[in-house]
């Protein structure tokens, strides 16, 4: 299963990866590119890994959700290379019998992917490129 792509993230054909017939339920979160950060303008992002340990580390969280919410199905697709401001940078899909479990699926996958898979962003605006986020 590949995780990241270069292309646009089609999130209708990311969720229908997902659903089953069982299924009452399917929460979509869509990260999208924001035209400003932290008080700064940006024009654009670019979004760089390495990606075997990438994609290896969301295959590790998605086990992980699955193992701890396991009436849930769960699809992921991170996008890379150059994005402008409105573009879906991540896609995330989770199904499942109820809502309740969807909704705290979904929610863990972003937590989880924001805080250890090995993705770089690096914005463009006004003043300049900068790359942000692992400063921290």
């Amino acid at each position: 299963m590949n995780f990241l792509t270069d292309d646009p993230i089609d999130s209708t054909a990311v969720a229908r990866r997902v659903l089953r017939n069982s299924d009452g339920a399917c929460v979509i979160f869509e990260g999208i590119v924001r035209d400003h950060h932290e008080g700064k303008a940006v024009e654009s992002i670019f979004y760089d890994a390495y990606r075997p340990m990438a994609e290896k580390e969301i295959a590790r969280i998605v086990e992980g959700v699955k193992k701890e919410l396991p009436d849930v199905a769960v699809a992921v697709v991170h996008r890379l290379g150059p994005l402008r401001v409105g573009d879906a940078s991540i896609v995330i899909a989770c199904s499942s019998p109820h809502r309740g479990e969807s909704f705290a699926a979904c929610r863990a996958m972003i937590d989880r992917i924001k805080q250890t898979v090995p993705i770089w962003k690096k914005e463009r605006g006004p003043g300049g490129e900068e790359w942000v986020g692992w400063q921290k």
